[in-house]
């Protein structure tokens, strides 16, 4: 099974190809630049494996949460591309990309949502599978929701945003912080390369972005309030 993945939802933009379990993948920081690197580095990926994209058995992609922009980004190249090679397409949730990565089987992950906010999700690997501990939510991090037990791995941006008051709110919980830690292309493919294998890809036109907020801007009040919370 061939799978090809990609992932625009924060600074990073990778792409990767999953050929029967082994991933080969590009990442790279480009800011803003999505859209102008994005389709080269597919082609690149595609290219050195030659591999043709009407080969490909599936598309998956970050779904969001994420930035609006980059998470919009993803989800309309992969439509343009399935519909026109006729494959099924997935979506994978940022915040279980995150925590696939982080290399721990108990992940807190928190991505800065901006606006003072994270996007926020709890997952645990059981019998080789990852389980929801908490669904992703969009919160203040001092309304992160509780968690059980000790021995969890903060990971992502909220934890470089907001480590201090994550910190505490899991005070005694956290055996390490990840905050480097960005959702890529490789995890997206290893999360969706066994729903593709169960034969629960979506037609092109369902791929839907998730994104957990409608708005995307702040007043001056809310901007200065947030200046003054702490980090």
């Amino acid at each position: 099974m061939k799978i090809l993945a990609l992932e625009t939802s924060t600074e990073y933009c990778s792409v990767a190809l999953w050929q029967d379990g082994v991933v080969t993948a590009k990442s790279e920081n480009v800011g803003q630049k999505h859209s102008e690197v994005l389709m080269a580095m597919l082609d690149g990926v595609l290219s050195d494996a030659g591999i043709r994209l009407a080969q490909l058995d599936g598309i998956a992609f970050g779904a969001g949460p994420g930035s609006f922009t980059g998470v919009r980004i993803a989800c309309g190249v992969t439509q343009g591309l399935a519909l026109g090679a006729n494959l099924p397409v997935i979506g994978i949730c940022t915040l279980q990309a995150v925590a696939h990565g982080a290399g721990n089987d108990k992940v807190i992950a928190a991505l800065d949502a901006r606006m003072a906010e994270v996007y926020f999700a709890v997952y645990e690997k059981r019998d080789g599978a990852w389980q929801t501990v908490c669904a992703p939510c969009l919160c203040l991090p001092q309304d992160t929701p509780a968690v059980e037990g000790s021995g969890w791995l903060g990971a992502g941006s909220g934890f470089a945003a907001h480590g201090t008051v994550l910190q505490q709110r899991y005070a005694g919980q956290l055996s390490a912080i990840d905050a480097s830690c960005v959702p890529q292309a490789g995890a997206i493919a290893e999360l969706a390369a066994p729903l593709f294998a169960a034969g629960l890809g979506l037609d092109a036109a369902l791929a839907m972005p998730l994104y957990l907020r409608d708005k995307v801007a702040l007043k001056n009040s809310e901007r200065q309030a947030m200046d003054r919370q702490p980090s």
